[in-house]
């Protein structure tokens, strides 16, 4: 501790400590050894707990900033919680749980990566956990490729009792398998889904974690991370094509064409020739891959659509009964074709149906305000960055994000703001936050 005594008169000055900096091995263990979580069957359910360590670390650190919209984020989960009195039966009170886990971690990350980011001054070292996590995705999607009728029973399906990983949503989580398979398309094709239980999880998390992996590239000039990332990347088109996500590829291709605009309005060069590098090689994936003929075939034998509009249909019909807390849960009704529960097949309708109007104006004004904030970045690597958030929002009216997904796009989002504002100078500066020479980034 520094202190003084001017003109020899008076109490010493004693400045206060610095709050002890935040670790990345919790962030590393998180995000890098998914594919170990994913064998032990523990995924999905050892999230939270994670989230819970992040939280033990920032609250013994103290004095915490809080990115942009926690406020939003925090009156979402409030009323989330609240939702809970609608829940029909005490036994919806363990899925509930475990999704208001998934927001609540997501948040955690968020807060804990943005703090990371901003105190070292070091935006690549904060996108490392990340990129391991890029790593798990393209390994895990070459097994639903080449092994696509792997699966396990796992150690901790074992170990539970048989009620609860009898359950079917539950069983979903801690059997573990490489693809999902359907009889009914004209060419039946396995897609893959791992480290996930679901297909569109897989391809929700490959398109907003790309940019965050050329990111990084941009940012490192050298090292042997950024060399196995430059490989990677045409490396896991395969197993993201055969997913046959059509919003993946919707989301992706929005994002890009974002950044392209933002780039040719900005002059950046950079950011352009990327976006280009990035469409032809998905083009020549395409030569390899008939993603289109697929997804046709696979729309034309199924009933996917009709499903989907069912459900949504079902969801506007019922929210006028309960539109403040909805009904805490998905509920499984006699009035829709669908195999699914009345409030999934997207976040929109799961936050709607679930939780109410209040809420679900939350959830998209914080990702709204994280588009806003994150758009102000200047460098190449910080508009890659900003597209992570309108990705999601092109997902969410399609994809569920009550799971680690949301934890994936809040910790993008975490960087791209700490990184938005590292560009903004010294004055968005505070003793807190110090700016990083520009040697630390690549423009």
């Amino acid at each position: 501790m520094a202190s003084s005594e001017p003109d020899g008169c008076g109490p010493p000055i004693v400045s206060a400590p610095s709050p002890p900096r935040l670790p990345r091995w919790p962030l590393l263990i998180m995000f890098g050894l998914v594919p170990l979580w994913w064998l032990a069957g523990a995924f999905y359910l050892i999230w939270p707990l994670f989230g819970a360590v992040l939280l033990a670390l920032l609250i013994v650190r103290g004095r915490v900033p809080l990115p942009p919209a926690t406020g939003i984020w925090l009156l979402f989960l409030a009323l989330v919680l609240l939702s809970a009195t609608q829940l029909p039966t005490p036994v919806s009170l363990l899925p509930f749980g475990l999704r208001l886990g998934f927001y609540v971690t997501a948040l955690v990350v968020g807060v804990y990566v943005y703090v990371y980011a901003r105190e070292r001054g070091d935006v690549p070292g904060a996108l490392v956990p990340l990129c391991i996590f890029w790593f798990g995705l393209v390994v895990l999607g070459w097994l639903g490729v080449l092994a696509p009728r792997f699966e396990l029973t796992t150690p901790l399906e074992v170990l539970l009792p048989g009620g609860v990983a009898g359950h079917p949503y539950m069983q979903d989580l801690v059997h573990v398998s490489a693809a999902e398979y359907s009889k009914l398309s004209l060419n039946p094709i396995y897609r893959p889904t791992a480290p996930f239980p679901y297909t569109n999880n897989y391809g929700s998390a490959y398109a907003m974690t790309l940019p965050c992996v050329v990111a990084y590239t941009m940012l490192r000039r050298r090292g042997i991370l950024r060399w196995a990332l430059l490989v990677s990347l045409p490396l896991s088109l395969a197993p993201a094509f055969l997913t046959l996500n059509r919003v993946m590829f919707a989301s992706l291709g929005v994002g890009l064409a974002v950044l392209g605009v933002r780039a040719a309005l900005r002059g950046n060069v950079r950011v352009g020739a990327s976006v280009v590098g990035v469409l032809i090689i998905g083009g020549l994936t395409t030569l390899l891959i008939p993603v289109a003929e697929l997804i046709n075939n696979r729309v034309e034998s199924s009933d996917t659509n009709t499903d989907r509009l069912s459900l949504y249909a079902e969801v506007i019909r019922r929210m006028w009964d309960s539109p403040w807390l909805g009904y805490g849960a998905p509920v499984t009704v006699d009035t829709v074709t669908a195999e699914v529960p009345v409030g999934t097949q997207g976040q929109l309708w799961t936050v709607l149906f679930s939780h109410g109007v209040p809420a679900l104006l939350c959830f998209l004004a914080w990702f709204v305000i994280a588009t806003l904030k994150s758009a102000r970045a200047r460098s190449a690597p910080g508009q890659w960055l900003a597209v992570v958030p309108v990705i999601c929002l092109v997902q969410i009216p399609f994809y569920g994000m009550a799971d680690p997904t949301i934890a994936v796009a809040y910790f993008a989002v975490a960087v791209a703001m700490a990184l938005a504002e590292q560009e903004a100078g010294p004055r968005g500066a505070s003793p807190e936050r110090p700016v990083p020479s520009q040697k630390a980034m690549a423009a």
